[in-house]
């Protein structure tokens, strides 16, 4: 055999191995989505037939609509919230000096490095120890904890690069810091921002770990789908579990889309 069909084999080997493990990790996805659309009142082969009916017990379930309406609250606050401080911290960051930079940014990051179960029981005990309630606010206060990091790391990447010879003219011409910023600056790195706020939405919506520990009453839609688990078998699950892997593949595909530098 030649060297070259050596590494045609060689080749085809590892396309086949990459297959067969994106194959596995999507697998379980896929026959979630498949049954949410069967007739079938347990999940399992054969299907019996190709039905909406699943969607329509759920739609009529109004604690349903309460943890939608609660992780969109949530996601919403995060992502509005993360991003206009997480902008700041990442542009004063991109400034520093990199010695004074880069361990700043560590620093920061940390919350994604510690297991979440561990986040999640700190805060909950921060929490209680200063007398805050649990409730919707203290869940978003959480998830800006391991939300903020994504932000300040994908803009700063991004104010790396930028060219502030437009800003400086801009304030040459009379401009003030803020206003060079909203004219300038802003127009600029706007799709970088609004995909790390696309970015943090996502994280939010499928957070259940941070979630259970912080939230006390009412369900996000991961605690929801954790509660009918514990409760019964209910192919509605696979309906809420599709509807939320919809909304953070969907917010995720637009934010790696809008992100994308184009020079």
């Amino acid at each position: 055999m030649s060297a070259f069909s050596g590494q045609r084999v060689s080749t085809w080997f590892w396309r086949g191995f990459a297959i067969l493990v994106w194959l596995f990790l999507l697998s379980p996805l896929a026959i979630v989505i498949l049954f949410s659309f069967a007739n079938n009142v347990v999940t399992t082969f054969p299907m019996n037939g190709v039905s909406l009916r699943w969607y329509d017990l759920l739609f009529d379930n109004i604690y349903f609509w309460d943890a939608l309406r609660n992780s969109l609250i949530v996601a919403g606050s995060v992502g509005v919230i993360s991003t206009i401080i997480g902008t700041m911290a990442a542009m004063a960051l991109a400034r520093m000096r990199p010695k004074i930079a880069g361990p700043s940014m560590l620093a920061m990051a940390t919350p994604v490095m510690v297991p979440p179960l561990m986040v999640g029981i700190a805060l909950m005990v921060l929490y209680v120890s200063v007398g805050i309630k649990l409730s919707l606010f203290t869940v978003v206060l959480s998830h800006l904890v391991f939300t903020q990091p994504f932000v300040i790391l994908i803009v700063h990447a991004r104010m790396i690069g930028f060219n502030y010879a437009a800003v400086e003219s801009a304030r040459d011409l009379g401009a003030s810091p803020l206003k060079a910023f909203f004219t300038v600056t802003l127009p600029i790195i706007r799709p970088t921002i609004i995909g790390a706020a696309l970015i943090t939405m996502a994280l939010s919506l499928d957070d259940f770990i941070i979630t259970f520990f912080t939230i006390a009453g009412g369900n996000t839609l991961p605690t929801f789908i954790w509660g009918m688990i514990r409760t019964q078998t209910d192919p509605t699950i696979n309906a809420i579990a599709t509807l939320l892997v919809g909304l953070t593949v969907g917010l995720s595909l637009v934010a790696m889309a809008v992100t994308r530098y184009r020079g």
